[in-house]
């Protein structure tokens, strides 16, 4: 009957261990699916963002069509140094 009794033993065990593997595999699953979860409020979050900068840039591409940007000055400025002195020196 001893060998009954170990074979119980080890069955006992190894069922014990299977229990504790079954566990430590959901407890795992439930962590990544946390990660996941995370991820993916992160990911809609940014896609939001994106979206946000495209209407921006739309917009300003619309409003620089409308009225396009000048890149040349409205009032001269001297470049040679004695033009500068000559625009900067104050007379009494």
């Amino acid at each position: 009957m001893s060998s009954r009794d170990d074979i119980a033993s080890s069955l006992e065990q190894l069922l014990e261990s299977l229990i504790k593997m079954v566990g430590r595999a959901n407890q795992n699953n439930n962590d990544l699916q946390k990660q996941i979860n995370q991820a993916n409020q992160n990911m809609e979050s940014l896609q939001k963002r994106i979206s946000q900068l495209e209407w921006i840039m739309k917009g300003q591409l619309k409003e620089s069509e409308r009225s396009p940007i000048r890149n040349y000055p409205t009032h001269p400025y001297p470049h040679i140094t004695s033009e500068i002195h000559d625009h900067n020196s104050v007379h009494f």
